[in-house]
């Protein structure tokens, strides 16, 4: 293990006392297991797009990415296990988080989500994370109208 995935791992743990805007990190973690864990098969195509995506949005902070993606793949192991948390209950807490701070309906990038769409030739796969993508859609309508 290098010195790097150590700090990595430290600061992901301990995120909500050194990271910076942990919540938000958080969020977006949330939006991308949604999306990763509701293909069954194998993740890494979805990890790389994540990883991807997550230079893009924190482009000068590569240990924030790092914690992006780590703080990602503990959301999608927790859902994959089935230990305590499922997608429904993620989208739920997504949808909460939501309605408490709406700031972070602007978080939510719908081209970034889609762009999982390239990792699936499972149709029951692609059936879900459109549902998935929808169902965000309406929340961003409903939120910014009201």
């Amino acid at each position: 293990m290098s010195i790097k995935s150590i700090k990595t791992f430290f600061l992901s743990f301990f995120r909500e006392l050194f990271v910076y805007h942990h919540r938000s990190l958080e969020f977006r973690a949330k939006l991308f297991a949604s999306m990763i864990a509701s293909n069954k098969v194998d993740n890494t195509c979805e990890y790389e797009t994540l990883k991807k995506i997550a230079k893009e949005i924190y482009k000068d902070d590569e240990y924030r990415v790092d914690i992006l993606v780590h703080t990602t793949k503990e959301y999608v192991n927790k859902i994959i296990q089935n230990d305590a948390l499922d997608i429904d209950r993620l989208i739920l807490d997504i949808d909460r988080e939501i309605k408490k701070h709406k700031r972070y309906i602007n978080k939510i990038n719908m081209d970034h989500l889609r762009s999982f769409y390239s990792c699936n030739a499972d149709e029951e796969t692609i059936l879900l994370q459109t549902r998935i993508l929808e169902y965000y859609e309406s929340e961003i309508r409903f939120r910014k109208d009201s």
